[in-house]
């Protein structure tokens, strides 16, 4: 007999021992064990997946996604010195505005004194400005001067207006060089007194205007007349 054969006969000889039945619930538990932690195993894994799936997806959702756009900066504030000079001596009144008082759509109506500097006029310094007031705005409308001898020799001096300026129409105006208190005219045989103001720069100097209804223009006007304080007539 060789070892084959030994080998064979010891398999079936019976054991010294008779074998224990097999615990049956023991074995079914350790496996139901086993199986549960590989579920959660398997599903830990899932969730571990899943997440770098998301990571994934909102990496590449970031990279296709364009770059803000940059905000743009409002610019520094430049600070500028304005170049422009003052309007020469000639374009600035003479002495105070005189207001009248007659308010329109474009200011008050004044008048005022500007230089005249001509060289064929030598005794003509000054001539006299009809214009608009709106708060510290003034605008020049109509001008007027004496043209000949000195531009205060005694008398009625620059004798204008009555006309439209736009729709607004400038009073009938001028100057009288003298101590003028009063200064009359006639406008269909009625008397009509003059508005009179002294001027700042020379109170030897009375600017005068009348109401624009009572004298529409100077075609209408008689001689003019001044008179003193005392209503002495000074002109003839």
């Amino acid at each position: 007999m060789n070892d084959l054969d030994d080998f064979r006969a010891a398999l079936r000889q019976p054991p010294a021992e008779p074998f224990a039945e097999p615990d049956l619930a023991r074995i079914m538990a350790d496996g139901t064990r086993i199986r549960r932690r590989r579920r959660v195993l398997t599903s830990t894994a899932g969730v571990a997946a899943a997440a770098a799936v998301v990571l994934v997806v909102v990496f590449a959702l970031q990279l296709r996604q364009p770059a803000p756009a940059p905000v743009a900066q409002p610019p520094s504030p430049v600070t500028t010195t304005s170049t422009t000079p003052p309007g020469p001596a000639a374009d600035q009144p003479m002495g105070e505005v005189i207001g009248t008082g007659i308010r329109t759509g474009r200011g008050e109506i004044v008048f005022f004194a500007r230089a005249v500097e001509l060289p064929q006029l030598p005794d003509i310094h000054f001539g006299l400005v009809a214009g608009f007031r709106s708060g510290d705005t003034l605008q020049s409308v109509l001008m007027t001067n004496e043209f000949r001898g000195s531009d205060r020799s005694f008398g009625f001096h620059a004798t204008d207006g009555g006309e439209l300026s736009g729709t607004e129409v400038i009073p009938v105006f001028g100057y009288f060089a003298g101590q003028a208190a009063r200064i009359t005219t006639t406008v269909h045989g009625k008397t009509v007194e003059a508005s009179l103001a002294k001027w700042t720069a020379d109170p030897n100097v009375v600017v005068f205007w009348f109401d624009p209804v009572a004298v529409p223009n100077s075609a209408v006007l008689t001689p003019l007349i001044a008179y003193d304080a005392d209503g002495k007539r000074l002109t003839k």
